[in-house]
């Protein structure tokens, strides 16, 4: 019986060792929600209003008093404000106005950076600004031709803004913004 029990032991003993040595265990690394959105196809609008621009046609755009509109996305909960004002020798303080609304996010901005815009052809001038961190905008634009039109626009996201959460989303609306700020055209 004792010659029966050895073997018995040394095999249990062996299969042990050798099916308990495992490497150690590890925690999962922590995974991202990954955000993929569809490529942006863009259209004309066109409406009474003294300009035109191309925008995402998956976004859906509402035309507020004096010109203004409101461009939705609904997917995202972000929508782009954009307001229309004539210059009527009062381009100093459209600018200023335009610019202080900006630099209002510093408080909570880690950067912002500008990005002029000009295309003398079309008489479109202006600048870009991306907002970094957690302000309550990520990107903003003024146009103008500097005699009659002056247009502003800015994005908002109806989340906490939380510039890690919101980053693809954010760029995705970025694009468009920037899309329709090049393709602006006075009427």
């Amino acid at each position: 019986m004792l010659k029966k029990i050895v073997p018995f032991s040394i095999i249990s003993i062996i299969s042990l060792l050798v099916f308990s040595c495992k490497d150690d265990v590890l925690p999962k690394p922590s995974s991202y929600l990954r955000l993929d959105y569809p490529e942006a196809k863009y259209v004309n609008f066109e409406n009474e209003c003294p300009f035109t621009f191309e925008m995402n046609s998956d976004a859906v755009i509402k035309k507020d008093k004096n010109c203004g509109l409101t461009i939705t996305y609904p997917k995202m909960k972000a929508t782009i404000y954009l307001t229309y004002k004539p210059v009527t020798k009062n381009i100093n303080e459209l600018l200023r106005d335009a610019q202080k609304l900006t630099f209002e996010h510093v408080i909570k901005a880690d950067d912002i950076l500008e990005q002029p815009y000009l295309n003398s052809d079309k008489k479109v001038y202006g600048m870009f600004y991306q907002v970094e961190g957690n302000a309550a905008t990520n990107s903003q634009f003024y146009a103008t031709d500097s005699t009659r039109h002056f247009v502003t626009g800015s994005v908002y996201f109806y989340a906490k803004p939380n510039y890690d959460s919101i980053m693809p989303a954010a760029s995705y609306v970025k694009n468009d913004m920037q899309r329709l700020m090049e393709t602006l055209k006075w009427k």
